[in-house]
């Protein structure tokens, strides 16, 4: 009896663990596209929707610096200690390694001491103004998941724009406003995220909690892209579940958290003070020590692998899609037109994928079965998406009257078929 106990027990254990496995005890992983199901009809593919794991962006971003020659160093100048604006004697020099200030500083492992950083001209030529564009692409579109964190190592900037893309730098919209005076700088009055709600949370606003000029603990500017979440998801984020309804329902929203590109406009360095001392120009610069961007390739949750491929961030569809972002159905997996995955029901989703086959336009031949639009059931003698394919042709004797299985043993219909295929392709049916 205890045997017999410990076996149902066990069997119990194993099943509940088989099921387990494919779901996640936290909503929102989605990491799971399809997994093996049991059914009447035996093993089938159970399908769902799926994303990336999301990771830190920045180690496949491409930046470019415009004007291209504002990175100080050629020629060499002299510029202000960042903790004493009156001691004008460091150097920036592009043709010594240890004085050089690159982009790429604004990129590397952080934690040495000094620390690394990009580092502009000095602001030499005032009252002309100081601008710089710092724009960052992934040739690949993004979903953000975690605040945009800039690190300076100057004072924080009186004036800046954060910017993003949707179409790969064509055209661009703010994403924040940062200033010491909104009101003076951008005709803006200030607020913070926490002004925002449920129903204002895509409102563009311009803020002065990041520009506070040389202060010692004053460096880091960020985009709070949590806090946004949160008015959906709950302080902590346990709500994933509402946050991932919302985003599933609401385009502009879930547009609002994805990017091709940011961009950004740094218009006027930190000055500490309302006037500008022209006696020592050498203080003002910008100087960035840390880029983060965190978020997920964007696949349509059609894909939980996204990889690098020719320095280009590529979706590893699957759901019988395929393209960058898996926004279009694969060849012959056209029965309907292409469609997203949704997040919704939770915690599985629905995964949208692309037909195989249905009783309109792709007929499985040769007398097989649409099997829930996703496979054709296909007669012994047949293979191949639609059964359009012998199955003795994968023999090494190949098709032969003697195998029952040639042209003429199959009838004029078989003959036919290769037209109609052609046809069908042609068309783009």
């Amino acid at each position: 009896m205890y045997l017999s106990r410990f076996l149902s027990l066990h069997a119990l254990w194993v099943t509940v663990s088989s099921v387990m496995q494919h779901y996640p005890s936290v909503w929102g992983h989605y990491d799971v596209c399809k997994t093996q199901i049991y059914t009447e009809e035996g093993k089938v593919w159970d399908y769902m929707a799926c994303q990336p794991e999301a990771r830190d962006m920045i180690k496949y971003v491409k930046v470019t610096l415009d004007p291209p020659d504002i990175t100080c160093g050629d020629p060499p100048e002299t510029f202000c200690a960042m903790g004493n604006p009156y001691m004008c004697n460091n150097e920036c020099d592009a043709s010594t390694q240890e004085l050089a200030h690159p982009p790429e500083l604004m990129f590397d492992l952080e934690g040495r001491h000094p620390s690394t950083f990009w580092q502009s001209t000095t602001w030499k030529d005032y009252p002309k103004p100081l601008h710089v564009n710092i724009t960052l692409s992934w040739n690949k579109t993004i979903e953000l998941t975690d605040n945009i964190v800039i690190t300076f190592e100057s004072g924080r900037p009186d004036q800046m724009i954060l910017e993003k893309s949707l179409d790969y730098g064509r055209t661009w919209q703010p994403y924040q406003y940062y200033a010491t005076d909104c009101l003076d700088a951008f005709h803006m009055d200030p607020k913070s995220v926490r002004d925002l709600s449920q129903h204002t949370v895509l409102e563009i606003i311009c803020t002065e909690e990041y520009s506070t000029g040389y202060m010692t603990n004053s460096k880091i500017i960020h985009f709070e892209i949590k806090d946004r979440f949160a008015f959906f998801a709950g302080p902590r984020l346990h709500n994933m579940a509402s946050l991932y309804g919302q985003l599933d329902t609401t385009k502009k929203l879930r547009d609002f958290f994805t990017i091709t590109d940011l961009r950004i406009r740094l218009l006027r360095p930190a000055t500490g003070e309302i006037y500008v001392d022209e006696q020592h120009l050498a203080r003002y610069f910008y100087a960035i020590s840390d880029i983060r961007v965190y978020g997920r390739c964007k696949c349509n949750l059609h894909a939980t692998g996204c990889k690098e491929e020719n320095k280009r961030l590529l979706c590893e569809c699957e759901h019988n899609t395929t393209g960058p972002d898996c926004g279009k159905c694969k060849k012959n997996y056209q029965g309907r037109p292409w469609s997203p995955g949704s997040y919704l029901p939770i915690p599985k989703g629905t995964a949208n994928i692309s037909n195989v086959c249905d009783n309109e336009l792709l007929h499985c031949q040769n007398g097989g079965t649409c099997i829930n639009n996703v496979r054709c059931q296909c007669p012994p003698a047949y293979t191949g998406i639609l059964c359009e394919k012998l199955r003795c042709e994968r023999d090494p004797g190949g098709c032969s009257h003697s195998s029952g299985q040639g042209p003429a043993a199959l009838g004029p219909g078989l003959l036919l078929l290769p037209g109609l295929l052609m046809a069908w392709e042609l068309c783009g049916c």
